[in-house]
């Protein structure tokens, strides 16, 4: 624990990060009982997995880290990795294309935590700017794309295409179970296909379907446009066959080409997918970056992840809110149509804000510069006698040079521009928004060429003439001065952790310090092509090596993989990973997936895409998983026992002292534990999954190390294993150092560019920093277990009466008593200046607090004192001195305008509405909108930008 001085010590960063200090943490000792975090940790978790200290204090593990650094220091040893790397320009394209960020959007979007420290608007009514810039987004893809509905993101353009596999199977009802694949698919794409598909059973049939569909049925077709090898093809012909055929199509489409060529639904296509990085979001290495998925309305229903739509509000305003399949895993688990409960909003949001900036205009300029840079490459080529293969293409020239490409190839990167090998023969050369004349000149000298001044004799590819971005949004904010205020005038409808805590159990806001967000946007990490030669890139290598290193450290586990991104995918690469290691040892009958009933909905839905069966395990009524039952299904299933998955801390909020019995009973039984690292941030420095009984966890970086939630995205969800099954994590087929098999992400190590954030928080806080994060943040929840008890009953405890790092209250008793909801409580929660806990998760009426380690005791005293006086407001319902239908509670949130009336009918005043711990208590926050009605919105869906009409 951070002594005296240390708390105290502003160069100490640790100190900075943690919010209460030596002084506060002995007041929250006392109110729980104990007299020092050690005891504490002593209390809360079990004897048996608990690390014990070396005899100079350091926990286990955490021996292996490098003394904590200061910002200073921390920075510029990232500065020296970045330094070690080399920024050539890159002409690969393969699905990644350097871009121009305008500089108002990297400033007010990725560099403000207004923007990057927001969580998933679960609570719309103080979420509407990101919610607004996310139907932003969806409107820009459906009119780029032609299709009426699109999801508000993926998590890049592999995931993207895999569930485009997944719901055209779907919504054919599994007629077949082929699908036909174009050969000029990104081979990364093809590789996330191939992963998805093998374990779900579905056989993919690759061929050119340039030539038509081969024999037999398909339940669906999937192609590429432009093709990896850059060629445009008319697939018109090829989707009226497939529909023919009783198949349906989706296209990978390149959204700046859309701009230009008739787009996928347009020429009847059901599907559309493909990344949004080209929008103003850099390479980075492979991510984080948008994906994103549109369909025709008739498969709006079938759309995987998250989807914005627009209800109404108490006043019949319009008002933005999530809809349809919001957090489906958590209602229909293995049921689930997808894994993935989370998006990539803060990269969405960028590429909306940059097809805003530019419109429709604006973007069709770019991508006519782009392709007349590729048509004058095509151009020199030709008139020097190198052969250009297609000629029908938007940025990307095919190139055949006989037994030249790897000359060619090291003749190019000589000169600082790094190309595509294909095999000996061939090369492509990509142009994007970033390529210059100067660029042509050196790429064509490579070959032997030089510019012509004569043009390319090659078709036109422009044969869209259809109208897109036409709402007002992509027209109104071509200045600098009028985005600037638009992204403001968003950010001021939301609450982020710039101006609250944000108490969500199971999700962990923390602070995400400027120190460690700063080196994303520094170009030697941000304008990295995942695909370049690996001697561009020792310093971003180093970094990932260093970080798996110290992840395995931290859990006792002895590999990682980085490529995971998201804590969905780190659970189904750990599941695939299980699945291999029984298939290679003869056991290919084990597929039974066993879950205890209190578990993330994710897990059941990750199991389910793994191809396993989920059987269910009972709780007991503290909420810890019941042994008997868990070894009566054990014993059950035992010939074909694959996996345990569990949560721990558990779900509840508690750590469950069977664990190590829990473990052992799958071990006997031949199965392997997947130990889900979602609540890891109460176990570091503590107690290590790998050596108490996991075999494999993911762990969300975007929880316990750091990386910033940014609305709902991006995360990284490393997987770590035992050694064991380190031959069966994820690999890729374009890096040289992984294996080909079970590619989860379409880059290599995922979202490599927001790595340096953890690199930099595990860095900074070294082994005393990180083991003082997690026992003060078990404080924190402890102290307001203690402090609120009495008013809300704490729904789950440990052993010794200790939660671990969240606590559940439970609402149930006074709802039942009052009529008082837990959607009125967090609903009211805004009017004090607050976010709501989570709701009803993982118990229906109840809230799950996580005060975190980063919030002062101030501000954890402050939300105390709120939800307090809201028990005194629900009192008040309770004795009838207000109706249950009319009250602050129920009214809540209260906005200026609902306050600024000529008549007040309310039985409370207007003051107790807006400020019901006085005008002093907090800054106040007035939310936009009065509380939106969900069902509203999903009986009319509307999932893009109104008219401006409709605000009038």
């Amino acid at each position: 624990m951070l002594s005296q001085d240390q708390s105290k010590d502003q160069s100490n960063f640790a100190a900075r990060h943690i919010g209460p200090d030596a002084d506060a943490v002995a007041t929250m000792l006392k109110v729980i009982g104990v007299g020092s975090l050690d005891e504490l940790a002593d209390k809360a978790l079990p004897a048996g997995i608990l690390d014990a200290l070396s005899a100079d204090g350091v926990a286990p593990g955490l021996d292996q880290l490098p003394q904590a650094a200061t910002e200073e220091q921390a920075l510029a040893e990232l500065r020296a990795l970045a330094d070690a790397n080399t920024v050539a320009v890159s002409m690969i394209g393969q699905g990644y294309y350097d871009t121009l960020t305008p500089p108002v959007l990297r400033r007010n979007i990725l560099e403000n935590p207004a923007w990057y420290t927001a969580y998933t608007p679960y609570q719309p009514e103080i979420s509407q700017g990101r919610l607004e810039a996310l139907l932003n987004f969806q409107t820009m893809v459906e009119d780029l794309t032609g299709l009426e509905v699109a999801n508000a993101s993926m998590l890049d353009e592999g995931t993207a295409a895999a569930e485009s596999m997944t719901l055209m199977h779907r919504a054919t009802r599994g007629k077949s179970n082929r699908l036909a694949v174009d050969r000029d698919m990104f081979p990364q794409s093809a590789a996330v296909l191939a992963t998805r598909a093998a374990a779900l059973g579905i056989e993919i049939v690759t061929a050119d379907l340039r030539d038509g569909l081969p024999d037999g049925d398909f339940f669906g077709v999937i192609t590429q446009l432009p093709g990896a090898s850059g060629e445009v093809v008319d697939w018109s012909g090829l989707v009226e066959r497939a529909h023919d055929r009783g198949a349906l199509v989706a296209i990978g489409a390149d959204l700046l080409a859309m701009t230009l060529i008739t787009p996928p639904g347009e020429i009847g296509a059901d599907v559309a997918f493909g990344s949004t990085q080209r929008f103003g979001v850099p390479m980075g290495f492979g991510g984080p970056h948008a994906g994103y998925l549109a369909v025709h309305t008739a498969h709006a229903r079938q759309l995987p992840g998250r989807l914005v739509g627009v209800s109404v509000d108490a006043d019949g305003a319009p008002a933005y809110r999530l809809s349809l399949q919001t957090r489906e895993q958590h209602i229909r688990r293995d049921k689930a149509t997808s894994n993935i409960c989370t998006a990539q909003v803060l990269l969405a949001v960028i590429a909306a804000m940059y097809a805003s900036y530019h419109g429709a205009d604006g973007l069709t300029a770019i991508a006519r510069r782009v392709h007349e840079r590729a048509r004058t490459l095509a151009a020199g080529l030709t008139a020097a006698g190198v052969q250009v293969v297609h000629d029908r293409f938007f940025d990307t020239v095919l190139v055949k040079v006989p037994g030249r490409a790897a000359a060619v190839r090291d003749d190019a990167k000589s000169r600082g521009i790094n190309v595509w090998l294909i095999d000996d023969d061939h090369i492509s050369v990509s142009c994007d928004e970033a390529t210059t004349a100067e660029h042509l000149d050196s790429v064509l000298a490579a070959f032997g060429a030089a510019r012509n001044e004569k043009a390319f004799d090659g078709p036109d590819i422009a044969t869209r003439t259809s109208e897109f971005l036409s709402h007002p949004v992509f027209t109104r904010y071509r200045t600098e001065t009028e985005m600037m205020r638009y992204l403001r005038a968003l950010a001021d409808k939301d609450i982020a952790l710039d101006r609250s805590m944000i108490p969500l159990g199971s999700c962990t806001m923390k602070l995400n310090a400027a120190a460690e967000m700063e080196p994303i946007t520094w170009p030697e990490f941000a304008r990295q092509h995942p695909f370049g030669p690996r001697d561009d890139t020792p310093g971003l290598r180093k970094l990932i090596a260093d970080l798996q290193e110290w992840l395995t450290a931290i859990t006792g586990y002895d590999a990682v993989s980085l490529q995971p991104n998201a804590g969905s995918q780190g659970e189904y690469a750990g599941l695939l990973a299980i699945q291999a290691y029984h298939a290679d040892r003869g056991e290919t009958d084990r597929n039974v997936c066993l879950i205890p009933s209190s578990a993330h909905g994710t897990n059941a839905a990750s199991a389910a895409l793994a191809g396993m069966r989920v059987v269910v395990v009972a709780c007991r009524e503290n909420g810890d998983v019941d042994l008997d039952d868990l070894r009566a299904k054990v014993a059950e299933h035992a010939d074909r026992l694959s996996a345990l998955m569990i949560t721990y801390p558990s779900t509840h909020g508690v750590y469950e002292h069977d664990i190590a019995d829990i473990c052992a009973a799958v071990h006997d039984a031949g199965g392997q534990v997947y130990v889900d690292g979602a609540n890891l941030n109460a176990l570091v420095g503590l107690a290590r999954p790998g050596k108490f009984g996991g075999d494999v966890s993911h762990l969300n970086l975007h929880k316990t190390f750091c990386i910033p939630h940014g609305g709902g995205g991006p995360g990284v969800g490393p997987v770590a294993v035992r050694s064991h099954l380190e031959p069966y994590l994820p690999g890729h087929p374009l890096a040289d150092d992984l294996s080909d098999e079970r590619t989860v992400a379409s880059a290599p190590y995922g979202s490599a560019s927001i790595l340096p954030i953890t690199w930099a928080y595990i860095r900074m806080m070294g082994a005393e920093g990180l083991r003082a994060a997690s026992l003060t943040a078990i404080a924190s929840a402890n102290y307001i277990a203690r402090r609120l008890d009495e008013y809300y009953p704490v729904l789950y405890t440990g052993e010794n009466g200790m939660v671990a790092h969240e606590c559940i209250l439970d609402l149930r008793g006074i709802t039942k008593a009052t009529g008082v909801t837990v959607d009125d409580v967090a609903k009211r929660l805004a009017d004090y200046g607050f976010h709501a806990p989570t709701m009803s998760f993982p118990v229906a009426g109840t809230l799950m607090v996580e005060p975190t380690e980063s919030e002062s005791l101030a501000e954890v005293d402050a939300f105390c004192e709120a939800m307090i006086a809201i028990r005194a407001e629900i009192d008040q319902v309770g004795s009838g001195a207000w109706p249950v239908d009319d009250n602050p509670l129920r009214n809540a949130p209260h906005t200026a305008e609902s306050l600024l009336v000529d008549q007040w009918s309310h039985p409370y005043s207007r003051e107790q509405a807006a400020y019901p711990l006085g005008k002093n208590f907090r800054p106040k926050v007035w939310p936009p909108v009065r509380r939106i009605d969900g069902a509203y919105g999903d009986r009319n869906l509307m999932c893009s930008c109104p008219p401006v009409e409709a605000f009038a």
